[in-house]
């Protein structure tokens, strides 16, 4: 007859523990000098990985991206810079802000790390970014994906529109422009078009407000906010390396976007028939707030079969 097995209670705790702990990443977080900018960045998962390049939107930066890389971590190495006027990222004095600059220190910041290739997650800001990048050395992109990322005059809205249009020499538009960059214009690009906003944790927008409320931001991201508009003139450019490159694209999209309408996630299909297309309710401009357990299971799956393909 044999002896039961005996195993203590905090015993069992300790294992399950333990085997939690093992399935949790580390995330390492550094910073490399590009042209004399000191970018700060976030990175986890296998070091010999293929790369999902993260990049950001305004007003935010790198740690947005916190939860997501918590969660993927583990099968995927992901990589996400703060750009210059962002975050941790130490800019110099005179440091030129435009779109062009910013992809400029992004496009430095991956040969620093030495990525030669990449699949790209643009949000925001990170789709003029991103999208530079692509058009420059389309060899490195092996994939995109794209959420609330606009590429497309379908997805503007008339806030979007009104937005890009102003600009710097027409009195009283420098005002409009700064009166984005406090508390209230933050928590608005958050709270805007959620369903559920107790989904929203306030520290998001707090921890943005810190970063915007450090010396020279305010003016760094006014001249990003008047370079805006040739962003959209870049639109037949970008949507040309869509249709010539068909880069295996997953579109994620919060439908209740003030800025981005959802008819800038389906613009896409245009000129790549295969890309997958998600339009979630009840999400906002910061859809990975609210929907990161519908949103990070496509992503797994999109980069699993990247990786496979």
């Amino acid at each position: 007859m044999s002896t039961p097995l005996s195993v203590s209670v905090p015993q069992v705790q300790q294992t399950q523990q333990t085997q939690q702990a093992q399935q949790v990443q580390q995330v390492r977080h550094g910073h490399v000098d590009v042209e004399g900018v000191r970018v700060f960045y976030r990175e986890t998962g296998p070091a010999d990985g293929p790369v999902l390049l993260l990049l950001h939107g305004f007003p935010t930066a790198s740690h947005q991206f916190r939860r997501l890389m918590d969660a993927l971590g583990t099968s995927h190495r992901l990589i996400a810079p703060d750009y210059p006027g962002f975050g941790h990222t130490e800019a110099p004095e005179g440091f030129t802000y435009t779109f062009d600059r910013l992809a400029d220190i992004v496009e430095g910041f991956t040969v620093a790390l030495g990525l030669d290739r990449f699949a790209l997650y643009v949000f925001d800001f990170g789709a003029p970014v991103g999208l530079r990048l692509a058009t420059r050395a389309p060899e490195r992109i092996t994939g995109l994906i794209v959420q609330n990322g606009n590429a497309y005059e379908d997805g503007l809205s008339d806030m979007a529109r009104e937005f890009s249009g102003l600009r710097r020499e027409v009195p009283g538009n420098e005002e409009q422009v700064r009166g984005l960059f406090t508390l209230d214009g933050t928590r608005f690009q958050y709270e805007a078009g959620v369903a559920d906003t107790a989904l929203l944790s306030p520290d998001s927008w707090t921890l943005d407000q810190h970063f915007l409320d450090l010396p020279g931001r305010a003016d760094a991201q006014a001249d990003l906010a008047f370079d805006y508009g040739d962003n959209i003139t870049l639109y037949p450019a970008w949507q040309e390396w869509l249709r010539t490159h068909r880069p295996p694209t997953l579109v994620l999209w919060g439908a209740g976007d003030p800025f981005f309408l959802p008819a800038g996630a389906k613009a896409y299909a245009r000129d790549l028939p295969d890309a997958e297309v998600h339009v979630f309710d009840g999400a906002g401009h910061f859809a990975l707030e609210t929907h990161l357990p519908e949103i990070a299971p496509l992503i797994d799956g999109f980069l699993t079969a990247l990786r496979a393909g």
